[in-house]
């Protein structure tokens, strides 16, 4: 009979530890609530329980707080964490105890102004816009880092930058900043010094080479008719900065009116390059100025063959005659584009 009750026993231990074992280590999450659980910074405890249960990741908080007692999970790490379905309690409680959030690809492209950046970094990360543009409009800041707040925005590269989610607006900008110091290497610091120009100068003139084409090929050629011009004290007259300081990237075509807008950004109305970049640039693009060829260019203008590529001259009597033709070739098409949309 005694060994009956012990056996009994020993079988109840088994059974017990088997339930125990399904309920703590067996398949119980689910992802119900999405494939990644945010806990915000200043979360407790309690906070990061309900919001499990309320997004329905696990149905109850009794074994989650059996894993949690057992693991000594109470202090709470913010973060973005990736979960699985079918996870056990047990691995989603060492996951969140350990802090082991799944960090973000942060992709730059092509950003025009400080508070564009600002908008896409408060859509991925923690921290909002504000935020972001609070820290980028900081003089005291910015001036730690050899930067104002008009070319603020050169060292934002466009690149891809492994971030964790809650990383605050000084984490986000420190990892473009070392980008930044890396790309600039002791050979590109020699070129740029030869052009007597440096890195800010640099990435603003490639900035405007971004917005004037797409051609690879013409970005060296377009590069040295601008460097002639700094050499020799003439005015850019790049379309893009009168974009820029209007703020309008929608304009198809520049018209007079708009070359009066008065704003440091328009090289129209004033010399050398604008105080910072009108867009990040690529290293393509940056790399084209560095190494811009000799050249005696000091026109261009958009082929009026419409194929994206640029016609360069040293004179303004050849320039003109082109400009008339790839105007003349621009008006038909806007006509020909309104005659086909009054007939639909």
């Amino acid at each position: 009979m005694k060994k009956k009750i012990i056996l009994s026993f020993i079988l109840l231990l088994l059974a017990t530890g088997a339930f125990l074992g399904w309920k703590l280590f067996g398949s119980s999450v689910s992802t119900s609530g999405g494939e990644f659980f945010y806990i915000k910074t200043g979360s407790g405890y309690a906070d990061v329980k309900n919001e499990l249960i309320d997004k329905k990741y696990i149905k109850n908080s009794r074994w989650f707080d059996l894993a949690s007692k057992i693991l000594r999970f109470k202090n709470v790490k913010p973060g973005r964490y990736k979960i699985t379905s079918g996870m056990s309690i047990w691995k989603l409680v060492r996951m969140l105890r350990a802090g082991n959030q799944k960090p973000v690809s942060f992709v730059i492209t092509k950003i025009r102004t400080k508070e564009d950046f600002a908008r896409k970094t408060g859509k991925i990360f923690e921290t909002d816009s504000l935020q972001m543009i609070g820290f980028l409009n900081n003089m005291d800041t910015l001036s730690d880092y050899g930067l104002d707040t008009n070319n603020v925005t050169a060292v934002m590269l466009p690149l891809t930058y492994t971030l964790n989610w809650n990383s605050t607006p000084e984490k986000i900008f420190e990892s473009c900043f070392s980008a930044y110091k890396k790309f600039w290497t002791k050979e590109r610091i020699v070129k740029a010094d030869s052009l007597h120009l440096n890195r800010i100068e640099i990435t603003t003139l490639a900035s405007i080479i971004e917005e004037e084409t797409l051609k690879k090929d013409d970005k060296p050629n377009i590069a040295s008719v601008y460097l002639n011009r700094i050499r020799i004290g003439m005015p850019l007259q790049a379309d893009p900065t009168v974009k820029f300081a209007m703020k309008d990237f929608t304009l198809k075509r520049i018209l007079n009116t708009h070359l009066k807008t008065v704003s440091p950004y328009n090289t129209y109305l004033n010399r050398g390059l604008p105080p910072g970049p009108i867009c990040t640039p690529s290293a393509e693009t940056i790399d084209a100025v560095l190494n811009a060829p000799k050249t005696e260019y000091l026109y261009f203008v958009a082929s009026d063959k419409f194929d994206g590529s640029s016609v360069f001259t040293t004179n303004l009597t050849d320039h003109s005659k082109y400009a008339k033709l790839y105007q003349q070739e621009l008006t038909r098409r806007m006509d020909s584009a309104k005659k086909a949309n009054e007939n639909k």
